[in-house]
């Protein structure tokens, strides 16, 4: 049963950049006073439209200044896109500023057409992933740098406990439980397209299955499932501002190509895997979802819904106290004078 409870946002309020910024600095202060244990961000190069934060680190550096408990989380950093040693660096200075509350997600990326931006091929984002993923291990574990005496400074190996990795694979699920890192499952995957019915949780389970059964000796299994979660008052409303959102979002269009047009609202949003509506009609939609079951960390994000900041806020207070404890999680009652 999940014992985490996590905001995620990929900053795409309708404003501009600052204004994005400030609101979900707004929405993780809302977060923890609400009793969420992480908040995370996830980075994207040159799409405004689906995400927008291309440096997260930054971004959490002031987060951190603005809150004092809440872990703070990149979901994911595009670790082909980025040198591993200044990855590090960052990292480690952004920890010790927290004083201990960084999570550092990593991932290979799946935008082609970001990669020839940063000199990289996509097709070896994999073999790249690879690579630098080792030297970001040997990096925060204090080991030299290349045959040099270069070591990290400041040292933060406690990082090398707080790593998480994200996939679509069962063989790279085994890459992370091999080490002891956590696994990171997305809001939605592609579909098989032999078989474009299965249910998000049936992909799921088998990579969760492979993680379990290669996790390293000793390794508690960290395992965080990401959902498409908008919760309201009213279901009509949010059936409303969801169908807005998908029916003019190109990740829907990319998905199911004109069905966007034509499909009733409820089956778009079951093709997209999003639970929307009252407290009431998310958690029988969710209670089908046997992945979430065996999460440790369950992180809800409204995207691609995007609602008005105010929508957003509700949302996350509706899943504090009406949704995730009908799941499982219990909330940190810690007295933050809010």
């Amino acid at each position: 049963m999940p014992e985490q409870l996590g905001f995620f946002t990929r900053v795409l309020d309708d404003a501009p950049p600052a204004e994005r910024y400030r609101l979900a600095l707004e929405q993780i202060r809302h977060a923890e006073a609400l009793g969420y244990d992480s908040a995370w961000v996830a980075q994207h190069h040159f799409d405004g439209d689906e995400g927008g934060l291309p440096s997260p680190l930054v971004f959490l550096a002031r987060a951190a200044a603005r809150t004092e408990r809440i872990r703070l989380g990149t979901g994911v950093v595009t670790l082909p896109l980025e040198d591993p040693i200044r990855v590090a660096e960052d990292a480690s200075v952004l920890d010790l500023l927290s004083e201990g509350r960084l999570e550092v997600g990593i991932g290979s990326g799946g935008t082609p057409s970001t990669f020839p931006s940063f000199g990289v091929e996509f097709t070896e984002r994999r073999e790249v992933f690879a690579r630098k993923r080792e030297a970001l291990l040997a990096a925060l574990a204090g080991e030299a740098f290349d045959g040099t005496s270069n070591r990290l400074h400041p040292a933060r190996p406690e990082l090398l406990e707080r790593l998480w990795f994200a996939t679509f694979s069962s063989p790279l699920a085994v890459t992370a439980a091999e080490r002891g890192d956590g696994l990171m499952l997305s809001r939605t995957q592609p579909r098989p397209a032999e078989a474009p019915e299965t249910t998000l949780w049936d992909i799921q389970n088998p990579i969760i299955d492979a993680y379990l059964d290669h996790l390293a000796p000793g390794a508690a299994p960290r395992i965080s499932v990401a959902r498409t979660l908008f919760v309201a008052d009213d279901r009509q409303e949010a059936l409303r501002l969801a169908e807005h959102g998908y029916r003019n979002t190109r990740f829907a269009r990319s998905t199911l190509g004109d069905e966007v047009d034509r499909l009733p609202v409820e089956e778009l949003l079951a093709r997209l895997d999003a639970h929307v509506g009252t407290p009431e009609d998310v958690l029988e939609s969710l209670s089908r979802d046997t992945a979430l079951r065996r999460a440790t960390h369950l992180s809800f994000q409204v995207h691609s819904v995007d609602p008005p900041h105010e929508y957003v806020l509700r949302s996350m207070e509706l899943i504090a106290t009406r949704v995730a404890p009908e799941l499982g999680w219990t909330r940190n009652d810690i007295d933050l004078g809010a």
